[in-house]
């Protein structure tokens, strides 16, 4: 036999090997999926011995997301303890001072505040929760609040020198503002005018550690006979005033200038002019007037400083700084503070670039997409070559760097790796990094999903390109019952990454014997920008083509059983979701959530107008045919799929009457519906988890019921 005969035979004998391993280990549950940790911030020490990790994990008596901050030690020895830092629940966003003695973050835990109607029958006191800085020491001790008010602050920055910190929050009110415009209006929302911009302060390190210590020796007061909680953090000295909203602090490194950047005050990106650079002369003790550094039509974001001060490094995800707004690949460039000049970083490079940093030698450092692939590039000038690290096969996400050490942390995961913290000693030696959490250590007991990238071309000649998740057990089989699972976006992509959460439910759907299909469709990211806007004007039209061909692919290659089909998406995937069970009635099941089905009151209710506008050629009744053609509502008699239906109740990024529309639709032409809201919740079903665990639980029910088959990975094949 030679050795060209002997590979498929060999690949067989290795497919076998692994189902059988996937075999041996017990299936994955839905209250085990739901139990994942995220992992949500990753912080160095300045001398790279110590990680600051911040995680998100569902508390189910409590209905909340827990937010916690855990503290890893390096022992010198190869190994190290990760301890819990802290215990609220409300923790987030770590920031170390630059010399390593303290520990910032954000904090929104509960406090009692006086009710301003305490003399009504029932009142008395209430609970609120306002974002406030907090430190802790890394040595011990209990967390405490350096800022107060009435007021969350909105974003905060240390000083190079560790002893200032520099935060914003909205402008606050003086008591009797407030009381005069409540005398006025009432509960009646003045929508816009209301709304005001943020004021800059510095906050002296040493000044709120002796309020705090003075604090501790006074005596307990009555509840009833505390003073009024004044508008703005005692202490704090303003710096500036902005008309919107600061999103980041960044000081440059010589401490000579504080940059900002900020964006709309109400949060809606209806306009790109709120979303600038700003810089503040720190030499300067009076409030001042910004600087303005950027004017173009870009959103700015993720702010970074050359070690030498000369140039401040953001990214731009959505609009563009070289001309009029589009929606390109997320860009990394550097400003010259002095002319304006903005220059891109790794401008030849195909995919996005995510949460980069710049090391001590000024150098990007990034992780990027490259197809199914997220790896970490480094490009040591911006005329220089943009190379990637030698690491594994899979997604780096998150990546932090150390100011006095070239270790690197980032947060790592593949398909069979769940997501965790890895420490390197350099950005060199990625692929020797060592473990240091074990969050998700229960997924490894587990048998998951395997998957490979899947390519078809398109009806046009261009090549496609999307996931397959197979069973676990059952990789390389053919003629499985298949889920279609379109991300949103559009400007995301599937890939090799770990992923437990009820927005990317691929790995449950497997374990639940499906063949999971997730379409890298037109308008993705990781492809280039000319793949990415060619969904412009055809919003779902174009890459409804890409997905329903690669659907097509899969049933000739004898992977997909033709007769087993089923559709879900949300967001983005909702609106592709709402559209292809237009065009076709091949699918047994759908699931669609905050999903539009037209996009004329679309455009006016959601807070992201502006790059609908770019995306469909203008506003509504700048490109009418165009809101109409790419809209599945004017096709929805063509419907015939069982279709299940999920919308947040105060979502605004898609409203939840879009849902309400889509689902009377479907009823009134007999089409089975069913249509779940959620009490409380934005786009992100980010408040309870019960929502998100309950969201895919019905789901899969909703697919056995209507697709066929049993729940278990024994039933993907007939």
């Amino acid at each position: 036999m030679t050795k060209r005969n002997c590979l498929p035979a060999l690949f067989l004998l290795l497919t076998l090997f692994l189902n059988a391993a996937a075999a041996q280990k017990p299936p994955l549950t839905l209250d085990e999926f739901f139990n994942s940790v995220d992992i949500s911030a990753v912080k160095l020490a300045p001398d790279g011995r110590t990680v600051v990790i911040g995680t998100q994990r569902a508390d189910w008596n409590q209905q909340i997301f827990r937010k916690d901050l855990w503290f890893y030690r390096d022992n010198g020895q190869g190994g190290g303890l990760l301890v819990q830092l802290t215990q609220s629940g409300h923790d987030s966003d770590p920031r170390w001072s630059p010399d390593g003695r303290w520990i910032a973050f954000a904090s929104d835990r509960e406090v009692s505040a006086q009710n301003e109607e305490q003399n009504s029958p029932g009142k008395g006191s209430e609970k609120k929760h306002l974002t406030q800085i907090y430190l802790i020491s890394p040595d011990g001790g209990e967390a405490f609040p350096v800022t107060s008010g009435e007021e969350s602050v909105h974003t905060f920055a240390w000083s190079p020198d560790s002893r200032t910190l520099y935060f914003a929050t909205r402008t606050p009110w003086s008591a009797e503002q407030d009381e005069a415009y409540k005398k006025e209006w009432k509960d009646v929302v003045q929508y816009r005018e209301e709304e005001r911009g943020d004021t800059v302060y510095a906050l002296g390190l040493d000044d709120a550690l002796a309020r705090h210590a003075a604090e501790g020796t006074k005596p307990t007061e009555d509840h009833e006979k505390k003073e009024k909680q004044p508008p703005a953090t005692p202490g704090a000295r303003v710096l500036a005033s902005s008309a919107y909203r600061v999103a980041e602090l960044a000081p440059s490194p010589d401490g000579h200038s504080l940059a900002f950047s900020t964006g709309s005050i109400s949060e809606r990106v209806e306009d790109v002019k709120p979303y600038e650079i700003y810089s503040l002369d720190l030499a300067t003790t009076a409030p001042q007037t910004p600087r303005q550094l950027t004017h173009n039509n870009a959103i700015e974001e993720h702010l970074r400083w050359s070690p030498d001060s000369h140039r401040i490094f953001f990214r731009v995800d959505m609009g563009s700084v070289e001309g009029k707004y589009q929606d390109l690949q997320s860009r990394v460039y550097s400003l010259d503070v002095a002319s304006g000049q903005a220059t891109r970083w790794a401008a030849n490079f195909g995919g996005p670039l995510s949460r980069y940093e710049i090391t001590q030698a000024g150098e990007l450092l990034a992780p990027a997409r490259l197809g199914t692939q997220v790896q970490v590039y480094e490009e040591k000038s911006a005329s220089g070559r943009f190379e990637k690290k030698a690491g594994w096969p899979g997604t780096y996400d998150t990546l932090a760097v150390a100011d006095h050490s070239p270790r690197v942390a980032v947060v790592y995961s593949s398909l069979q790796r769940p997501t965790e913290v890895y420490l390197a000693e350099s950005a060199d030696k990625l692929a020797d990094a060592r473990q240091i959490t074990a969050f998700n250590k229960l997924f490894t007991e587990r048998a998951l999903p395997e998957g490979k990238p899947y390519r078809w071309t398109a009806d046009d000649g261009s090549p496609v390109e999307g996931m397959l998740l197979y069973p676990p057990g059952h990789s390389g089989e053919k003629h499985l019952r298949m889920l279609t699972l379109i991300h949103g976006g559009p400007a995301d992509a599937d890939g090799d990454h770990f992923e437990a959460d009820w927005y990317q439910w691929a790995t449950l759907a497997a374990s639940n014997g499906w063949l999971v299909f997730e379409p890298n469709y037109r308008g993705s990211s990781g492809y280039g920008d000319k793949f990415m806007n060619q969904i412009v004007p055809h919003l779902v039209s174009r890459p409804g083509k890409d997905i329903l061909e690669g659907i097509d692919a899969l049933v000739k290659d004898g992977i997909a059983d033709p007769d087993r089909l089923a559709l879900a998406g949300y967001s983005y995937g909702g609106y592709m979701t709402n559209w292809l069970i237009t065009q076709t009635t091949r699918f047994k099941a759908a699931m669609t959530g905050a999903g539009a089905v037209e996009h004329a009151a679309n455009w006016g209710n959601d807070d992201l107008t502006y790059d609908d506008a770019f995306y469909l050629g203008g506003r509504p009744w700048e490109a009418e045919s165009m809101y109409n053609q790419e809209a599945a509502l004017w096709q929805i008699n063509k419907v015939t799929t069982p279709t299940h239906i999920v919308g947040g109740s105060q979502d605004i990024r898609v409203s939840i009457l879009e849902q309400y529309l889509l689902e009377h639709a479907l009823k009134s032409l007999g089409v089975p519906a069913t249509l779940l809201l959620f009490p409380g919740e934005g786009h992100s079903l980010g408040n309870n988890p019960w929502h998100g665990k309950i969201k895919v639980r019905e789901e899969l029910k909703w697919l056995q019921k209507y697709a066929g088959g049993g729940t278990s990975a024994n039933a993907a094949g007939r």
